[in-house]
């Protein structure tokens, strides 16, 4: 199996070759960009590649992004669940999803060939037994990856919405018309809660731009999906259509969701102790046995 050493080479510089390749034709880009500027010519220039170092490396990766998008295949990345996850990560742009798609691919030749590499050395049952563990990776690592990073943008969102609600309750109360509150609320949690002001200052921005409120509320809980921001648009767009008071309804919401989130807290400590369990069996206890029987076992060989 000693040639399949020099294909996982060859498949690793053709990617290194490539990325490269591709960032370096961007810099060119950005470069020639400088030089118009440089010597007066009026041609447009992205506003971010102005911006500070930061902002330069963020549109070079948009532009990079873009480019691989282009040449991916657009039946490979034709998922809706892939494209509903991605989306709850915070990755909205249209070329995220081929990308996601391209890394699962990239993920699917690397590990099975990576474990293949490892037990090149051992029998036929090694092997077969390395490359269903290298693909099962290779088709496991990428989703569980993203409903990580899902999970986690969606805990940041869970975490926020008490704060948010409490700053839109006062607002509404003192007689901030709906839309004029949310964007009060975006530019308070800037700091704090950054996620959740984000998706709150491009709702606002949509319905600004024409979008119906109830769906540009909807759209909260599309892109984030957090049970509790469809329940707040839920209750918001019924007490516009009923005429009840946003702010007791507002206050009301804000109540229950405190009072879920206490309970979920509750639960979760109620059943640490069986979460606990594992780690006491796998590394404590045998620790332990080790350091109060190892004397006496030890004082028994010698005897015998």
């Amino acid at each position: 199996m000693a040639w399949l050493i020099p294909i996982v080479l060859l498949i690793t510089l053709a990617t290194l070759a490539l990325g490269i390749t591709g960032w370096i034709l961007l810099v060119q880009r950005r470069r020639r960009a400088v030089l118009r500027r440089a010597l007066g010519d009026t041609a447009p220039v992205s506003s971010v590649t102005q911006g500070s170092g930061t902002q330069a490396s963020r549109a070079l990766w948009v532009e990079l992004t873009d480019w691989l998008a282009a040449r991916v295949p657009a039946q490979l990345g034709a998922n809706e669940v892939s494209a509903s996850r991605l989306v709850h990560a915070g990755y909205i742009r249209k070329s995220d999803q081929a990308i996601y798609a391209l890394l699962r691919v990239v993920s699917l030749l690397v590990f099975p060939a990576g474990a293949l590499v490892l037990v090149s050395s051992g029998n036929v049952v090694t092997l077969v037994v390395g490359l269903a563990v290298g693909v099962a990776c290779g088709l496991l690592i990428p989703p569980m990856l993203l409903n990580q990073m899902a999970q986690t943008r969606q805990w940041a969102i869970r975490r926020a919405i008490p704060d948010a609600l409490d700053i839109l309750v006062v607002c509404v109360e003192a007689g901030v018309p709906l839309d004029s509150a949310l964007q009060r609320v975006a530019r308070e949690l800037m700091q704090v809660h950054p996620i959740l002001s984000r998706e709150i200052l491009h709702m606002t921005r949509r319905v600004a731009a024409g979008m119906p409120r109830e769906q540009g509320l909807q759209m909260l809980y599309v892109n984030t999906g957090v049970e509790e921001l469809r329940g707040l648009a839920s209750h918001l767009l019924q007490s516009d259509r009923w005429g009840t008071s946003v702010g007791s309804v507002l206050r009301i919401y804000s109540d229950q969701v405190r009072h879920k989130r206490r309970t979920a807290a509750e639960k979760r400590a109620a059943t640490a102790s069986t979460r606990m369990l594992i780690p006491l069996m796998l590394f404590i206890f045998p620790t332990m046995f080790i350091v109060l029987l190892a004397p006496a076992v030890m004082q028994m060989a010698a005897q015998f």
